[in-house]
């Protein structure tokens, strides 16, 4: 009878402890599959041929096809969200967005962490209307400087970073859109002399507005604006930041980057 006891005692010990071990595997093994289902959050301001949505609610756009291809190498999901540029900035700050693409200002690194190089190199060049009394001497601006001397004004957008780091901070006057495609309206208007913009987005805009017969695009490039990821630092994103940037770099090696900004050109 003792024997008999023990045995049953034996058994049930087993089960209970497959049943632990079971148990033990089902949590390991779905944690990190919760875990990594969470999405990166990402605002941004509807903005072709960087990112918009379609009619039929799905998302284009070169800047969120780089940056979702490489978060998606990387194993992170990603929820684009678009807002107007300057709450994109505010949701970022406050901790209930993720992440924006935008180029790193001292301010907006207080509150986000971003990777070592740019995605992206977005270059500037000077439009002005048509018939401008100092047309002549617009088209030969070299830098920043140029522009303050002539006491020429610019017409930009609310919030444009670069705007503020290397215009407004160096006396140069600006006036300001809280909708880039109206800054076409103001110029054309003569509400500045000068917009500062990519022109491969500006065109589109200009055509949109009505005014391309109002609006010339110069010869004239100033800095290149670069693009990267930034992701608020209480993010458990940001520390992998390193491997995006790594990420970044295998698919301009590998050809991606440069397959899906051709498939944006001309359009």
């Amino acid at each position: 009878m003792r024997g008999y006891n023990l045995r049953i005692i034996f058994s049930r010990a087993g089960k209970w402890l497959s049943g632990l071990c079971l148990a033990w595997v089902l949590l390991t093994s779905l944690t990190p599959v919760s875990f990594a289902a969470e999405p990166l959050r990402v605002v941004y301001p509807d903005y072709w041929p960087f990112f918009t949505r379609t009619g039929e609610g799905y998302m284009t756009g070169f800047f969120f096809e780089i940056v979702s291809e490489a978060l998606g190498r990387m194993g992170v999901s990603s929820k684009w969200q678009a807002y107007p540029w300057s709450r994109c900035q505010a949701l970022v700050r406050s901790g209930d967005a993720d992440a924006m693409i935008t180029v790193p200002t001292a301010e907006r690194l207080v509150y986000a962490a971003t990777h070592a190089d740019p995605f992206y190199l977005k270059r500037l060049k000077v439009f002005t209307t048509v018939g401008h009394p100092k047309l002549a001497q617009i088209r030969t601006i070299r830098s920043v400087d140029d522009i303050f001397r002539m006491g020429l004004v610019v017409v930009t957008y609310h919030g444009n970073g670069w705007n503020d780091k290397y215009l407004r901070s160096r006396g140069v006057k600006t006036y300001e859109s809280p909708l880039l495609k109206n800054v076409w309206l103001m110029l054309a208007n003569h509400r500045g002399d000068i917009a500062i913009e990519w022109p491969m987005a500006a065109w589109p805009l200009i055509r949109e507005g009505g005014v391309e017969n109002r609006i010339v695009e110069t010869d004239v490039s100033l800095e290149a604006m670069p693009f990267h990821l930034l992701v608020h630092r209480d993010c458990r994103y940001a520390s992998r930041l390193p491997e995006f940037n790594e990420t970044i770099k295998r698919m301009r090696e590998d050809g991606r980057i440069e397959a899906i900004l051709a498939k944006y050109e001309g359009k």
